[in-house]
């Protein structure tokens, strides 16, 4: 699992990061079913309270790791980031071995530019999970930074960093045929964040109302939970059934499977018409190159938020994290 949280103040507040990011004035739904999802399958791969703006102390360790906590000023709107990170192995009693495919990226003053910083989440998943995990961090963020109409176009930017990431993928030594990642990010453009979600990992904003914190989703998980995302696959050749209904525990033809929370541990997953595979849960992911085939795009749902005073800080974290707990819950425990 990985996660990071921001702080803002001054002009926001506090921003804090769960992989851990604070921005300061002054200062089961699961992978491929061979894969983390279902331990009866075998491995196929890889705070502080809150307080007024200005009136909060400045913490030099992550509080759940101890690690010193970076800094990067956002000069034209007079705040700072501060942040640090946590990428550590799930607790998987029947995989004692099993390794943590989950990365991080954090590129600050992309494109040359003091006000423009990037931070990203990415989750393996199967047998070649943890390679395709880092393959993704590295080549996403140069896509992003060499391209010239980042900031003009941030949408357009990320549509085409993620294709072309994922071509390049399919083309690498990487065997991604049933390996790929998901994929979270945020890009800070001075007081603007723009979110760009592929996958089932998430971000989550908190915002003050009155005397209450309230978590946002800043992404939507997609998963065959989301009856748009279960219809598009379906139209792309995609069998949707839970491991029981495959396996003939339940019936088949009862397409609904209630919520995430409440089923989550045998979800609805992706299967090929004729075949007991991929069995992927998510239905956007970069590489998955046979789910690709019945429709796991690596195509980002990207929304953009101005940050107001009200905002306090932000979450983002792989689905290691919002699998066990509700975003309420990590903002909860972040304030």
């Amino acid at each position: 699992m990985c996660y990071l949280v921001w702080e803002f103040s001054r002009a926001f507040g506090q921003l804090f990061n769960f992989c851990g990011l604070k921005c300061l004035d002054c200062s089961r739904k699961m992978g491929c079913v061979y894969g983390k999802c279902c331990s009866k399958y075998p491995d196929s791969a890889d705070g502080e309270s809150f307080k007024e703006p200005g009136r909060f102390s400045l913490t030099k360790k992550h509080a759940l790791n101890e690690r010193s906590l970076e800094q990067v000023p956002v000069p034209a709107y007079n705040f700072r980031l501060e942040y640090s990170v946590l990428s550590q192995r799930g607790y998987y009693p029947d995989s004692p071995d099993k390794q943590n495919q989950d990365s991080f990226c954090i590129r600050t003053k992309l494109q040359g530019d003091p006000n423009v910083h990037f931070f990203s989440v990415f989750d393996g998943h199967g047998q070649f999970g943890t390679q395709c995990s880092n393959f993704v961090k590295e080549r996403l963020v140069e896509e992003l930074s060499n391209n010239p109409v980042l900031l003009e176009d941030p949408l357009k930017a990320y549509n085409s960093a993620f294709e072309t990431t994922n071509i390049e993928l399919h083309n690498s030594e990487i065997d991604d045929s049933m390996s790929g990642t998901t994929a979270i990010s945020v890009l800070f453009v001075g007081d603007t964040i723009v979110v760009a979600n592929v996958g089932d990992s998430r971000a989550v904003i908190a915002l003050k109302e009155d005397s209450k914190i309230i978590a946002q989703d800043l992404s939507c998980d997609q998963t065959p939970f989301r009856r748009d995302e279960c219809e598009r696959v379906k139209e792309c050749g995609a069998r949707v059934l839970s491991v029981d209904q495959v396996e003939g525990l339940k019936d088949p033809d009862i397409q609904s499977w209630g919520d995430e929370e409440t089923e989550g541990a045998d979800p609805p997953r992706l299967w090929v018409q004729n075949g007991m595979y991929p069995g992927t849960a998510f239905t956007r992911s970069v590489g998955d190159s046979v789910a690709e085939k019945i429709g796991v795009i690596a195509t980002p749902e990207v929304s953009t938020v101005k940050l107001n005073p009200n905002h306090l800080f932000l979450v983002i974290a792989s689905d290691g994290i919002f699998e066990f707990l509700s975003s309420q819950a990590v903002v909860n425990m972040v304030q």
